[in-house]
């Protein structure tokens, strides 16, 4: 198993291609997706599903584009679902771009099978109401969108955002993982779950 990453938009959205030798999923396509495809043709792997961590709009700028080109199926959060009929999800503010419509197939919280490995969908709201993470426990690595972020944590004053709830999110969930468990974040570097708990400034100190 492998993991690609791929800064994608006019945010630089961190993409992720998560791989074995045959098949992969992607995380967050937020940006036009022709380096991923270039990934994925080159190594002659099948794209067969799109796992969003949740649906503001410089998440999801390559999700029409990519299931189209590869036929992936697309999964994300119900709870996020109104988002794609206002700006936050379907962009146009700011100057960038609509978001291209796309459907998706909701996932609830809980255990699923991706690539022959299990995949746990943990519910972490506070950045948008529907927020996911996904973690990969044979990996080591959970994908946390715009929850948390390397000595950083999402922003919770946009529409349906709630500081307490991301907090709780990020302490009482994503802080429970094993301390060696690579976070890999919707913007910015790689972290580890154990240096966040002692050193994130705005989670508070666990090193105790």
């Amino acid at each position: 198993m492998q993991i690609a990453s791929f800064p994608l938009g006019p945010l630089e959205t961190n993409c992720f291609v998560v791989h074995n030798d045959s098949e992969a999923v992607a995380v967050d396509p937020g940006g036009p997706p022709e380096s991923v495809l270039r990934y994925l043709d080159a190594r002659g792997l099948k794209l067969t599903h799109i796992l969003l961590t949740h649906l503001h709009f410089d998440h999801t700028f390559g999700v029409a584009r990519l299931t189209a080109k590869t036929g992936a199926v697309i999964l994300a959060s119900e709870e996020d679902r109104y988002m794609l009929e206002n700006e936050m999800g379907g962009g146009g503010v700011w100057g960038l771009p609509r978001v291209e419509k796309f459907d998706f197939q909701a996932l609830s919280p809980g255990e699923i099978t991706l690539l022959g490995v299990a995949c746990k969908v943990i519910a972490t709201p506070g950045h948008t109401p529907g927020g996911l993470s996904f973690y990969f426990p044979t990996l080591g690595a959970v994908f946390s969108g715009d929850t948390l972020f390397f000595r950083s944590i999402g922003r919770s004053d946009f529409p349906g955002g709630d500081f307490n709830i991301l907090r709780a999110s990020i302490r009482d969930v994503l802080f429970r993982l094993p301390g060696s468990t690579a976070v890999y974040s919707g913007h910015g570097p790689a972290t580890v779950i154990s240096d966040e708990k002692r050193k994130n400034p705005f989670v508070g100190d666990f090193s105790q």
